[in-house]
């Protein structure tokens, strides 16, 4: 520290702080949610429960909108950094190769699973409804879950408990958040934080870009229900396949869907491997706190 330059005050201390920074953003997400539902009233748009058909570019907007402004303010704000995980000049780029492995990774799924004579295809629905499906199970899901999951939860916690810690914890809540969806089992639950939650947080840990994880979420949801005719993460979904699973519920996933089933639980681990042995080849996992600082010390010391 130079003379010129002066440690920061308590208060700014503690709010660039771990516990810190994650009270501040779902603080910030919450007041700008209160905020949006008194515009989105006053405008008239629709209350309540919305079918997935019903959704309009506005009403998703106004859904996201908390979660995108807090994040940002988080970073420009209390970080003092640009926000370079979402970085415009790699969203294209990142977006499309996400999109093409959360795409990838279902088609293997239901392919497998089609291959077994587990998942039956009979018809096509030349009516299916697009745009509210994946504005919800796409947009939403993909931009919102992602920044709450991976670019506030994984990455906060990273900087200051490390990698494993911050994969668990992220993969604990995002499993956790998925306990109150339609259909949804103890069993579920724990697929989703295995399958898709670890898979998301060393994802994002080896690009360092919400743009991937954002696609790859978006385009894994796509494909399972208004593409494949799946149910996603409980929601019953009329795809632009007519299909349906039969067979027991451990291959089929039961009402929940085919998350819930030991072949994408088989598919995401594989996947995940893959990700962790990228990770453990560039020795880019984050040690805890505890460890860097007595690595500096006996650095200092020699």
């Amino acid at each position: 520290m130079t003379p010129t330059e002066s440690r920061p005050g308590l208060a700014a201390r503690i709010a660039r702080s771990a516990p810190g920074r994650l009270v501040i953003f779902f603080a910030c997400m919450v007041l700008m949610g209160l905020v949006a539902r008194r515009v989105y009233a006053g405008l008239g748009l629709p209350t309540g429960p919305i079918p997935f058909d019903d959704v309009t570019p506005l009403i998703q907007a106004f859904r996201l909108a908390p979660a995108v402004l807090a994040y940002w303010l988080l970073v420009r704000s209390v970080e003092s950094r640009r926000v370079h995980e979402l970085a415009p000049r790699k969203a294209v780029p990142h977006l499309l190769l996400g999109m093409a492995g959360g795409l990838a990774a279902m088609s293997l799924v239901v392919g497998a699973l089609w291959a077994m004579g587990v998942y039956v295809v009979t018809g096509v629905n030349h009516d299916a409804h697009w745009l509210g499906p994946i504005l919800v199970l796409g947009v939403g899901a993909g931009v919102g879950e992602e920044i709450v999951s991976r670019g506030v939860i994984f990455r906060i916690v990273e900087e200051g408990l490390g990698t494993w810690a911050a994969l668990l914890v992220s993969a604990a809540v995002f499993g956790g958040g998925h306990l109150w969806n339609p259909n949804a089992t103890v069993w579920s639950a724990a697929c989703i934080a295995l399958e898709a939650g670890l898979l998301f947080g060393l994802l994002f840990h080896v690009t360092r870009s919400l743009w991937v994880c954002m696609g790859a979420h978006a385009a894994w949801n796509v494909a399972e229900g208004p593409l494949y005719g799946t149910p996603v993460s409980g929601f019953d979904q009329r795809g632009l396949l007519v299909s349906h699973l039969q067979g027991p519920e451990w291959l089929t996933g039961g009402a929940f869907g085919v998350e819930a089933s030991v072949v994408t639980l088989a598919l995401g681990s594989v996947i995940t491997a893959a990700c962790l042995w990228v990770a453990v080849s560039r020795h880019s996992l984050v040690p805890p706190f505890w460890r860097r600082r007595s690595n500096a010390t006996r650095t200092d010391r020699g």
